[in-house]
Formats: C-alpha cells, structure tokens, sequence
C-alpha cells in the first residue's frame, strides 16, 4: 500500500475546511442552546401539541362531513353538566362547616 503524498497547499486546504466546518458546528450548537432558541423551539412544541390534542377533541364530536355527532355532543354536555353539579354539591357541603 503506498501513501499518496500530499503537497503543503493540500494539507492547508484540509486544515481550513476542517476549520469552516468546526466552526459551523461552533455556531449552529450555540444557535440551538440560546435562550431565545429554546423558548421558539418550546412554543412550538406547545402550539403542535395543543393543535394535535385540538384536532383529537375535535374529531370525537365532528364527523367527516363537518357535522356534529349528536350522541357525542350529549355525553360531553352530560359529563359537563355532572362536572359542574358536583362542584356545587362538594361547595355547599364545604360551607355548611
């Protein structure tokens, strides 16, 4: 196996690619870990999260068509309604004392 030699001028090349590349590294890694960064990235997370768990809610009382799902809408109405009642009860028990 014979090593190809390399000339000086070819050695610097390496040298300062490695050098561009170190530093794109440098820059990107501190791009990401600023704290105006994380707090996007956070926010955009949140707004992904909520929008997914949005559209979630939202297909169990819409339908393909756009339309309400009665029978879906009166269990939430219900469960709501049932929500509501029982922080009455438990607010009037508490006031009783």
């Amino acid at each position: 196996m014979t090593e190809a030699v390399r000339t000086r001028e070819e050695i610097e090349a390496e040298i300062a690619a490695a050098r561009q590349r170190l530093a794109a590294s440098v820059t990107q890694l501190v791009n990401q870990v600023h704290p105006k960064a994380i707090v996007a990235n956070t926010v955009a997370d949140a707004r992904t999260f909520a929008k997914g768990t949005f559209d979630q809610a939202r297909a169990q009382v819409v339908d393909e068509r756009g339309s309400l799902r009665l029978d879906r809408a009166a269990l939430l109405a219900a469960a709501a309604g049932g929500a509501v009642a029982f922080v009455l009860i438990v607010r009037s028990l508490l006031n009783r004392r």
